[in-house]
């Protein structure tokens, strides 16, 4: 068993967005990342892909979930099941919102038409 503390989580903020890592690899051995995104309204993430299933679940607010053309708005309480690889944005609601996350130890996210630059976004790592 590994307890990790409150006080022993990270915290990453990007222009989008502030995550909150709470078990990771780095973050008592985790294989399976949980990190909870917290984003104002006006602050709509970029398209992007990562490159493994992640799961998010709505905690607060209300969020219009992009995905692969297709799309969906979510709130409190709904959760979404994203493949590998699908193109992916996150615009918040008028509220903003706040889910928690994960997905396999190792993802890496990319940008459209740069799949040779993947990078392990530092929240799950």
């Amino acid at each position: 068993m590994r307890i990790i503390r409150s006080t022993e989580s990270r915290r990453s903020e990007t222009p989008a967005a502030v995550m909150t890592t709470f078990a990771s690899p780095a973050l008592g051995g985790a294989t399976a990342p949980v990190w909870k995104v917290e984003a104002a309204a006006g602050t709509a993430g970029p398209l992007h892909h990562i490159d493994t299933e992640q799961v998010w679940a709505v905690l607060e607010g209300t969020v219009a979930v992009a995905v692969d053309g297709g799309g969906a708005e979510l709130a409190a309480g709904d959760t979404v099941v994203i493949a590998a690889d699908a193109a992916r944005q996150f615009t918040p609601g008028p509220e903003g919102f706040a889910a928690i996350v994960t997905g396999p130890a190792g993802m890496q996210a990319y940008m459209p038409g740069k799949e040779d630059a993947k990078m392990t976004p530092p929240w799950t790592a």
